[in-house]
């Protein structure tokens, strides 16, 4: 490390568990964030000035009005600018060392996949069932570490899911796809409103797990459900397990 980077992470290194050599582990990293709003902002803001390497940033939505009042990571100067390429520019400022890698689209299929592949974490930041559930099967397929999250209205919810672990439930475990549930049946955030701090205390949970995955540090949200609710300032942890009958992380054998 260079002495600009010694100074830039020097907080991170003086901490034991860190240290210069966690932090460069740091910088040989990538992650995929899914979704660079409420969540998404945070997370992406934290990574990179973390010092993670290279971030792949997905997003098919260009930035609104209506975004401002909880997705940080933009500003009012950059209304109708595509999110991935708004992000950009305020990740760049920030730590101009971090590698951006951006998809200006939903990432579906393959193309999730290839790029689930190339990732050491996937962190899910959309805000839509149908997006959750595909990030889910490329987690799996990918093998894949998941830190998924969730606001609305005043509560959310946080965890994480490790294919490589043996006992460790995923997504769908948690909430099995409905084939007869139809996109009116989920509520979102654009109907139901959210508070916009919230969106911030969820996403740098998201972060913090995120980086402690990628440094091997303390105990992760695996197999944990944690629940928070913002009006009663309460947490609550509810134990998760693999779904035996799971469809997409359980097999025959």
């Amino acid at each position: 490390m260079n002495d600009a980077e010694l100074l830039r992470y020097s907080r991170h290194i003086l901490l034991p568990q860190v240290d210069v050599a966690g932090q460069q582990r740091l910088q040989e990293k990538t992650v995929l964030i899914i979704g660079v709003g409420g969540l998404g902002s945070p997370v992406a803001l934290y990574l990179a000035a973390a010092g993670v390497g290279r971030l792949l940033l997905s997003d098919p939505d260009t930035v609104e009005l209506s975004n401002l009042q909880r997705q940080i990571i933009h500003d009012t100067t950059q209304l109708g600018q595509e999110k991935t390429h708004s992000a950009a520019q305020r990740l760049q400022a920030l730590n101009p060392d971090c590698e951006l890698v951006l998809y200006n689209h939903a990432l579906e299929g393959e193309a999730l996949y290839q790029a689930a592949a190339q990732a050491d974490v996937i962190v899910d930041c959309s805000d839509n069932f149908a997006t959750r559930y595909q990030v889910n099967h490329a987690s799996i397929l990918s093998q894949t570490p998941l830190v998924s999250a969730a606001a609305i209205r005043f509560e959310g919810q946080i965890s994480v899911f490790i294919p490589q672990e043996k006992n460790s439930p995923c997504y769908h475990c948690l909430y099995p796809q409905q084939d007869n549930m139809d996109d009116s049946v989920y509520e979102t955030c654009s109907n139901n409103g959210v508070f916009a701090p919230l969106v911030g205390v969820l996403g740098s949970m998201q972060a913090l797990e995120t980086l402690k995955l990628l440094l091997n540090l303390g105990e992760v949200l695996s197999g944990c459900l944690l629940i928070f609710d913002a009006l009663s300032m309460q947490w609550r942890a509810l134990t998760l397990k693999p779904d035996p009958a799971c469809t997409v992380c359980q097999t025959d054998g």
